[in-house]
């Protein structure tokens, strides 16, 4: 049986990702289920297992990983780092046409890479197999609370790249001392999942949509909103989710009724360009607009909330806009009128090691069977992007994209 090299490939892209496909321990455990595959790791600085972890588990690590053949990632591989001929993995944020990554996907076919997308790894029903979600959902919540106190100046939270892991993290809950402020949480998947667990674990009680909107509570409270609770029918006709995801033209925001009692928002939904925006600028202008922190979990830049108009930082978390003059102060906290806005596009980095050992657990039990023996449930052929220089028939829609 011919042997295959995986390589670990160093996180390039800048600002730098201290996540990793695979931890030290699953690395070394790969070589046990699959004798045929090694598993190398590119040397980096910056990972959260630092290369002796790596080296401690059997693992050779190595500046030049151009013999492998199997590279693996985690956000988006830099023009110049790209090998061709090679098999990648990463997250690419090429399916939705981002310009930001055009040049990425031409790269990719101009040298002959196969690219295979961790978004588009699904299993027969179309659900995702591998994600950063839940991840994203608790930092995304905690960081909503770390900029609600820092806004009203009511306590002070490490921020989450600063505790060493989840469990870490965790113990800066009991720290949270909120008024009775109301929280709207959109989204049903991981994210939202994950976001839940703060706020639950924080002790905030959730109540249902009717509830939150009809009453005045004498402690925080939040809700959680799936998509028949924020958009409605134009035509005012019986919403179906179904739908909703065919014809999203035929819908608007139902969400301003939440935004005249929310205090926080934690925007954990998927959002696709053809669906209502949440909110627009003009409605965040009206006195019945009361949201004074937005956690855009989902970081949509021009998508569905008008305030997240660039992305923040791990190193700079939180950014105000001025919705009067549609402008970002990089200042935060600096006037109450203004909404504090935090759009990491990176959150899981800041608890990289739990969400790295979460994550390769996930590829170790779904995805590396399919890759290195057979992918009789096409998961590896869903996913699958680019090969030989060419898309793929199921992202042929991409061809003006890459033109």
């Amino acid at each position: 049986m011919k042997s295959t090299k995986i390589a670990l490939i160093r996180e390039d892209k800048i600002p730098v990702d201290r996540r990793v496909a695979l931890t030290p321990e699953q690395a070394a455990t790969v070589h046990k289920r699959f004798p045929q595959v090694e598993v190398i790791c590119q040397s980096s600085t910056a990972r959260c297992f630092d290369d002796q972890a790596y080296r401690a588990e059997g693992i050779e690590v190595k500046e030049n990983v151009s013999d492998c053949d199997i590279l693996m990632g985690v956000k988006e591989v830099p023009l110049r780092s790209l090998i061709a001929g090679k098999t990648y993995l990463f997250f690419s944020h090429t399916i939705k046409k981002q310009p930001y990554n055009r040049k990425l996907l031409q790269a990719v076919l101009a040298k002959n890479i196969r690219l295979i997308d961790y978004e588009c790894l699904t299993n027969q029903k179309g659900a995702r197999i591998v994600a950063f979600g839940r991840f994203a959902g608790i930092v995304g919540a905690y960081n909503a609370l770390y900029a609600y106190g820092k806004k009203l100046q009511l306590y002070n939270l490490r921020r989450a790249k600063d505790c060493f892991d989840l469990q870490d993290l965790t113990s800066e809950y009991t720290k949270v001392k909120l008024p009775p402020v109301k929280i709207a949480l959109t989204g049903t998947g991981r994210v939202a999942k994950g976001a839940r667990e703060v706020l639950d674990r924080v002790g905030i009680q959730q109540v249902s949509p009717q509830e939150y909107l009809q009453n005045i509570y004498n402690r925080p409270v939040y809700t959680q909103l799936s998509v028949t609770d924020y958009n409605r029918k134009v035509d005012n006709t019986s919403f179906g989710k179904q739908e909703f995801y065919a014809h999203p033209e035929l819908f608007t925001s139902a969400f301003l009724p939440y935004a005249a009692v929310s205090d926080i928002l934690i925007a954990g939904a998927y959002w696709d360009s053809h669906s209502p925006v949440l909110f627009t600028r003009k409605e965040m202008l009206g006195d019945s607009f009361t949201i004074k922190v937005v956690a855009d979990i989902t970081c949509d830049i021009g998508g569905s909330i008008p305030s997240t108009k660039q992305p923040s930082t791990i190193a700079h978390p939180v950014y105000d806009y001025d919705p009067a003059t549609d402008s970002v102060i990089e200042e935060p906290f600096t006037d109450q009128r203004y909404v504090s806005v935090m759009a990491i596009d990176n959150l899981p980095s800041e608890l990289p090691r739990d969400a790295s050992h979460a994550f390769g657990k996930q590829l170790m039990e779904k995805v590396l069977p399919a890759m290195l023996k057979e992918d009789t449930e096409e998961i590896i052929k869903r996913a699958t992007i680019a090969e030989n220089g060419q898309l793929t028939d199921k992202y042929a829609y991409l061809q003006d994209y890459v033109m």
